[in-house]
């Protein structure tokens, strides 16, 4: 767990950064710090891994402060990736992955195998990329090896600072989807700073909306959107807010009108009707339809609404379990969209009503 506690930069000249900064980051938790150009949010970064001292306030890892830790074991436990990749030039794949690995003095079979596991991991063939040079690779490729190289060490804490901002969209959004499915597999902490709204929301599981150095809103995505703090968050969210962006778990049925717990349907055996089924910790367990077992598709619970509706077309089911980290979070169907859009339809008139 990180925690900011009332953290102030200001440098030498005057320049105030940060100020009255105090935020808790849960472990496995995926944060993006969000705002205008100068607002403090790779500041916020370099603090956390020592590159700046606060000028006030403490910051806490696992509830040690930081000037605790040796700087070098704190640094070699925070993975980073820029913006500009900084891949050494003049070493191959494999040895850049290896640099924090043999500082920390692991073995070479270690170091070989936890190479070969990451660049599996996103996509690129170890035997193909180990020992080609960074000058051989694609933009989105170098930033898949910055993101491997953070990873090498395998630390608990990962800093990403606009990392996808010099990409094209193609790779940027292929990127993002890569980033979210890596961290429900490896389920790191990840403090990631980007300039774009729509990338923010998407990846992740809190947004920390700043404004001169300060926080102005830090929340779900769902929420931002739906519950924006004051004029200047509405308009940094922009038509983002838009009833189709909203995120899944937003949207679904939450009654358990479509649910059944495994042990019951054990003792009393619907023969009638499509339900989902859950086990004893609400995990997502299967799904029968007037007495047989069916498969579904499944939907991640921070999914927009536009990409589920598009999901439960093309896979013409009924039914769509929502899960949050395998968690069943609720159910969507065509009844939930259309009411919820009713709901926002409404909200909306009754806002406009009273401008």
């Amino acid at each position: 767990m990180i925690e900011f506690d009332n953290v102030k930069k200001m440098y030498n000249d005057g320049t105030l950064a940060v100020s009255d900064y105090s935020i808790t980051i849960n472990e496995g938790e995926l944060v993006t710090l969000i705002g205008p150009s100068g607002c403090g949010k790779t500041t916020v970064l370099k603090m956390l891994n020592r590159l700046i001292e606060p000028t006030e306030g403490a910051i806490y890892i696992n509830g040690t402060e930081i000037n605790k830790y040796n700087i070098h074991e704190l640094r070699w436990n925070i993975g980073y990736v820029l913006q500009e990749i900084a891949l050494f030039p003049h070493l191959t794949i494999e040895e850049n992955i290896s640099i924090v690995p043999e500082m920390k003095k692991w073995n070479r079979e270690t170091i070989r195998k936890r190479t070969h596991d990451l660049l599996s991991m996103v996509g690129l063939e170890p035997s193909t990329f180990r020992k080609r040079m960074p000058s051989e690779l694609s933009g989105g490729q170098q930033q898949r090896i910055g993101v491997v190289r953070a990873l090498a060490a395998d630390p608990d804490i990962i800093l990403m600072d606009e990392p996808f901002s010099a990409l094209d969209p193609i790779s940027r959004e292929q990127l993002q989807k890569d980033i979210r499915k890596l961290q429900r597999e490896i389920k790191k902490t990840i403090v990631f700073v980007t300039h774009d709204m729509d990338e923010a929301i998407a990846l992740g599981d809190r947004v920390c909306l700043m404004k001169k150095g300060k926080i102005v809103q830090y929340d779900t995505p769902p929420r931002l959107m739906m519950h924006p703090k004051d004029q200047f968050v509405k308009d940094f969210i922009g038509e983002r807010k838009s009833p189709w962006q909203t995120s899944v778990e937003m949207v679904a049925n939450q009654s358990g009108d479509h649910v059944i717990s495994v042990k019951k349907a054990e003792n009393v055996f619907p023969t009638a009707g499509k339900f989902i089924l859950k086990d004893g910790q609400n995990r997502y367990a299967g799904a029968i339809d007037n007495g047989r077992s069916i498969q579904l598709k499944t939907i991640n619970h921070d999914v927009p609404l536009y990409k589920a509706t598009e999901m439960l077309q093309e896979n013409d089911q009924q039914l769509l379990p929502v899960l949050k980290k395998q968690r069943l979070v609720g159910v969507l169907n065509y009844k939930s969209i259309v009411d919820f859009l009713k709901r926002q339809t409404k909200a909306n008139n009754e806002e406009t009503m009273y401008e």
